[in-house]
């Protein structure tokens, strides 16, 4: 968490802002290095502003916030390398959402497993009027990810990402297989 850092200065002090016969009062000075004390963390925040958004340098506990700000679903319990690819994704994820590429770039960077999706539908053009429709008339998704061990991933979040990323009236089942 953001807080205090001992014996951090300040870059700015505010004791040597004082008018002069400020600078030369103990009290005047020991009040403003408390004060100055307090504002370091913030001023060195500010400082290093771009590398608090920047997902691959952002600290830990910002990520999450981070995280939050793009709407990513980031669970705190995945390995930081992996929530980090995440947050630095989210934008690309958001802007493929609803595709077959997206579901399964989302499903591979969020349990980092081998992800095989079968879909019923298709989009195609034909140059004669009143031909096939591409595809089933039902749409379905079916979702297979190979992971090392099946039982650490949970089933149901798996169900729920595939709900939240995919078209609202497609079915789909979900599937987790060892590798």
């Amino acid at each position: 968490m953001r807080g205090t850092v001992p014996r951090l200065e300040s870059p700015h002090p505010l004791g040597a802002c004082l008018p002069g016969t400020l600078q030369e009062d103990r009290f005047a000075q020991a009040l403003t290095a408390g004060l100055d004390e307090l504002l370091a963390p913030l001023l060195a925040t500010l400082d290093n502003l771009g590398a608090y958004i920047d997902p691959r340098l952002a600290p830990e506990d910002f990520l999450q916030w981070l995280a939050g700000w793009l709407g990513a679903a980031v669970d705190e319990t995945w390995p930081l390398e992996r929530r980090r690819r995440l947050v630095a994704g989210a934008v690309d994820l958001y802007r493929r959402r609803g595709t077959v590429a997206g579901l399964a770039t989302h499903i591979e960077v969020t349990t980092g497993g081998a992800v095989e999706i079968a879909e019923s539908g298709g989009a195609t053009w034909s140059q004669v009027s009143g031909g096939a429709l591409p595809g089933e008339p039902v749409p379905r998704l079916a979702v297979r990810v190979a992971v090392e061990d099946p039982s650490s991933l949970s089933r149901d979040d798996l169900d729920a990402l595939v709900a939240a990323a995919k078209p609202a009236h497609v079915i789909h089942h979900v599937e987790v297989v060892a590798r």
